[in-house]
Parts: structure tokens; sequence; C-alpha cells
């Protein structure tokens, strides 16, 4: 599966997410500039990592996503190609629209950086295949504005329409109805805040951020 990683100013995750995508499927993905206005032909996959982006200037993500290539992203998101955003990536998805709601300052307005649990809402979709409904997964968490906000309609539509990927098992962020990850209706865009690429070997502890990847590059091929 041929796959890039959005690279922003900021970004410091990016390195993690490909070495995590190169694991489960062999190819290193292409790193694309975010001032690049073209996306590599093929995609199966578009990653866009956590970090911070611009030095999460104006609102985390605001300033990424009006960079050049994320236009692209939009369009290929829109076409059908699948796109994760992990934390800052979260953000940037939220702020382009491809997504519904915003991501606020945590609750306790600390940094949580931690192991955390999670319940999978949906293993309907391309990303959560490998996982069971209702099961307790745990991926690491390392934000300061992870706290999902959207207004009570939006929150029932998306919980209506089954887009909950993930729930977090615990209060960690203050998140509306402990939202950890959404995906679109279209179910090939996805929103996490934890991230799944620091638990892919058993030497982080577990592999359960593995499953995701292992379940998309199935579904993709």
């Amino acid at each position: 599966m041929k796959t890039a990683v959005i690279v922003f100013p900021g970004s410091n995750c990016d390195r993690d997410l490909a070495v995590a995508i190169e694991s489960v499927t062999g190819r290193k993905p292409e790193m694309v500039w975010h001032g690049e206005s073209d996306l590599p032909d093929g995609l199966g996959l578009i990653a866009l990592p956590g970090g911070f982006s611009y030095g999460d200037y104006l609102r985390c993500g605001a300033i990424a996503a009006r960079s050049p290539v994320v236009r692209a992203v939009v369009e290929a998101a829109n076409r059908g190609v699948p796109v994760i955003g992990i934390c800052n990536g979260f953000q940037v998805l939220t702020e382009t629209g491809l997504l519904p709601g915003a991501l606020m300052r945590n609750e306790g307005l600390n940094f949580v950086c931690r192991d955390v649990d999670l319940t999978v809402e949906n293993s309907q979709s391309i990303f959560t295949s490998r996982y069971d409904a209702g099961e307790t997964i745990s991926i690491p968490v390392a934000h300061h504005d992870g706290n999902y906000f959207a207004d009570a309609d939006t929150l029932d539509r998306i919980e209506g329409e089954g887009r909950v990927a993930f729930r977090y098992a615990g209060s960690v962020n203050g998140s509306a109805r402990q939202i950890a990850g959404i995906v679109n209706a279209s179910g090939n865009v996805l929103g996490m805040m934890p991230h799944p690429e620091r638990k892919i070997e058993a030497a982080h502890g577990g592999t359960d951020g593995r499953r995701l990847f292992e379940g998309l590059l199935e579904a993709v091929a």
C-alpha cells in the first residue's frame, strides 16, 4: 500500500507515524511537505501526524488546515481516499471541516501524557475492523488541547450514526461524552486524539495501536 505522511512546521510525531506505517505495510511512506500543492498518485492512506503545527498559533491546527497540501488532502478524502489524523492531525481535520466539532483546552488545563484505556465503540469501520465492539484497549495520549467539543445536536447525530470510533473509558480531558475518536459520514476519515503509532510493538508495552494499521491495510488491500 502506498501511503503519505503530511509534514508541517512543528510536527514532532511525523517520524513515529512513518515508522509505524512502514512496520505494518513494509513500505516507507512518502513524507509530503506542507507547502506542496499536490499529493503522490495512487495513495491508499494519507496520515496527518501529531505535534504542534505552526506552534499552535491562533488555534491548534488552524494554520495547518490552510496549507496548500491540505487542499489536496481534502479533495482526496472527498474522493474516498482513507485519511487518518492523530492528535494535532485530528485538530487539523476539524479545522478543514472534514470532521465536525473542535478540540479545546483540557478540562484541567494541564498537558496529559500517559497510557489511557479506550472503549472501541464501532468495529465496522476500515480503521477499527481488527477490534471487537466494546473491547477495551490501551493507547497513549499526549495533548494539551484534546477536549473534543461539539454542540448537543452534532453529538447526538454522530453517535446515532455510529461515527464514534473510540471513547475514553475514564475521565481524561473533559471531552464531550468521553469521545476520543470519530469518523466522517463516509467512513474513510478518522480523527483520534490518542497515538496508536506509539503502541505497535511489544517493546512499547503493547500492540493495541498496531491493529488499527493492520486492519486498515487489510481493508484497503
